[in-house]
């Protein structure tokens, strides 16, 4: 199989997709600019207990109140809470003053809190934590909360407050296990607990202790930014939101990674030869005009993948729902009814190709929480056995953690999936850019006089020689017919190299334009000129009158 990751990088978000041979499989979306993200940490205060909840709101300074649960304030909150006395210390002169950084070291380890307790005789109202995101905020909640912070490292997870070694379930080898442990062993400092990753297997000493060493030292600076950082502030962030989203989706079986950006594609570059050397010349820079998710057919594949109703094999569909609560899938067997032998088989044939290409829903548009799939009635015990084996058999590759119950009585299958940020929804329906719903457009035939205006605009006004326009295909193709076609002739009457070229992901009658640093040129701030240039001249004719 052929694994490819394309990474679309814009102004404002990343887009990673993940191919495998060439079908569209994964697709993250993250802003450059987002904040409350998974792992990041913060300085944060105790707002409100809620005793009948067994937990408490905390201020992170987002706009809504954070959830911390007693459950989540981990077993070491005792030790936890000793070492925070010497970071945020009652007295304000003892903060401010250049006093050691307390080393959790040479702490002594303090015994383990009771799991049925309450949240009241942990915390207190306005008393100060360093907490970690462990859920992004989702529709009206606010981010979900930890104590137990932790570091992530391509090998390795180390956790500040424990002394505990584990090691992944998918290191099979009883003999690697006992050396990673050992090893670890020998290397980790104390009072540090370490998770050790799938791709430790068959690591060196040297590459464990230098992962082992920046883990710490992340722990150090993040200790030393919270003594001095006002309270709610941000204390630790991956140092790119990017290479974070490639360390949970790179494999080394990836024959290529192709990325639209210089600057993201040396920090991409670097981060695959630290941990797979002999995989860094898969990176490579994307730089032809067209736009990169076009060039690998993956925007046709977002629109026809997303949405309410998706289509697959033999005319079959499914229609997903979202609500506060769960997700609804409705399997439809469409054209397909009139094919097979008989009924029964039938249905288990739809159903077995619709668990596919639910498998796949999931981690494409990363559904959380509960799922409820209502599958074509199937009278056969075995049939509905083979169902459910088919659909945890094509579920066993997805990275997050999910549960999946036999059908029930009604032919109703329930999955759970862990969620720990929102559902990628994309809207794939286009609203109409000339009306805005309204119902009446200008001329389409005109468009091409709005797009000359455009043109003449950005270059003897904006004196913008070297851009892009990116158009719908069809208006592409229209311009571009003919031997001497509007394009050329544009291009000549301005004197002008601007290029004009298609991008699937616009709707008909819409354009973006981009200068040559590939920042989008804001046209609508030419509208303001025209009125106020309108507003000009009618204040000269009243003056002229006068």
């Amino acid at each position: 199989m052929k694994s490819e990751l394309i990474v679309d990088v814009q102004p404002t978000e990343v887009s990673i997709a993940l191919l495998e041979d060439g079908r569209l499989v994964s697709l993250q979306k993250e802003s450059r600019d987002i904040a409350y993200a998974v792992g990041d940490i913060y300085v944060a205060k105790v707002k409100k207990l809620m005793p009948g909840l067994n937990a408490a709101f905390v201020n992170v300074g987002y706009e809504k109140d954070a959830f911390l649960h007693y459950l989540d304030l981990g077993p070491r909150f005792s030790t936890y809470s000793e070492f925070l006395k010497d970071v945020f210390p009652a007295d304000e002169n003892d903060r401010k003053s250049a006093k050691a950084q307390p080393e959790l070291s040479r702490m002594k380890l303090l015994p383990d809190i009771d799991k049925h307790g309450t949240i009241s005789d942990r915390l207190t109202v306005g008393q100060e934590l360093m907490v970690q995101i462990v859920k992004e905020p989702i529709s009206s909640k606010g981010p979900r909360l930890t104590t137990e912070v932790s570091f992530t490292g391509r090998y390795m997870v180390l956790i500040p407050f424990s002394d505990k070694i584990s090691i992944s379930q998918k290191i099979k080898t009883t003999g690697e296990k006992l050396r990673l442990r050992r090893l670890i062993e020998s290397i980790k400092p104390k009072n540090f607990g370490v998770i050790i990753r799938t791709s430790a297997e068959g690591k060196s000493v040297a590459e464990l202790l230098h992962e082992m060493q920046t883990l710490k030292k992340c722990w150090e600076d993040t200790v030393a930014k919270a003594r001095t950082a006002p309270v709610p502030s941000l204390i630790f962030e991956e140092e790119s939101r990017i290479v974070g989203v490639l360390r949970d989706v790179f494999s080394t079986s990836f024959e290529s990674i192709h990325v639209n950006d210089p600057e993201v594609m040396a920090q991409i570059k670097k981060y695959v030869s630290l941990i797979a050397p002999e995989k860094s010349d898969i990176v490579k820079l994307y730089s032809k005009p067209e736009p990169i998710f076009d060039s690998f057919n993956i925007t046709r594949q977002i629109k026809s993948s997303f949405g309410k109703t998706v289509s697959f094999k033999s005319g079959a569909y499914i229609i997903i729902e979202h609500t506060e609560a769960l997700h609804v899938i409705d399997v439809n067997s469409g054209n397909r009814a009139k094919a097979g032998t008989d009924q029964e088989s039938n249905a288990l044939d739809v159903n077995i190709r619709a668990a596919d290409e639910i498998a796949r829903q999931l981690r494409l548009r990363d559904m959380g929480g509960i799922i409820v799939v209502d599958f074509i009635d199937m009278n056969k015990v075995e049939h509905r056995q083979a169902l459910y084996d088919h659909m945890r058999e094509v579920m066993a590759n997805d990275r997050a953690r999910h549960n999946i119950l036999p059908l029930s009585k009604f032919g109703l299958m329930q999955i759970t999936r862990q969620r720990v940020r929102p559902a990628l929804d994309i809207v794939t329906t286009e609203a109409c850019p000339s009306c805005n719903g309204k119902g009446e457009v200008k001329p389409s035939l005109l468009f091409t006089d709005t797009l000359k205006e455009k043109l003449n605009y950005l270059v003897n006004d904006l004196n913008e020689k070297d851009f892009i326009m990116y158009v719908h295909p069809f208006v592409d193709a229209y311009i571009k017919k003919g031997l001497i076609s509007q394009y050329r002739r544009w291009r000549m009457e301005l004197g002008a190299k601007f290029k004009v070229l298609p991008d699937e992901s616009l709707a008909y009658l819409q354009y973006k334009v981009l200068d040559k640093k590939r920042n989008e040129i804001d046209l609508k701030e030419e509208k303001d000129l025209d009125k106020s240039s309108t507003t000009k001249t009618k204040t000269k004719t009243k003056n002229r009158a006068s």
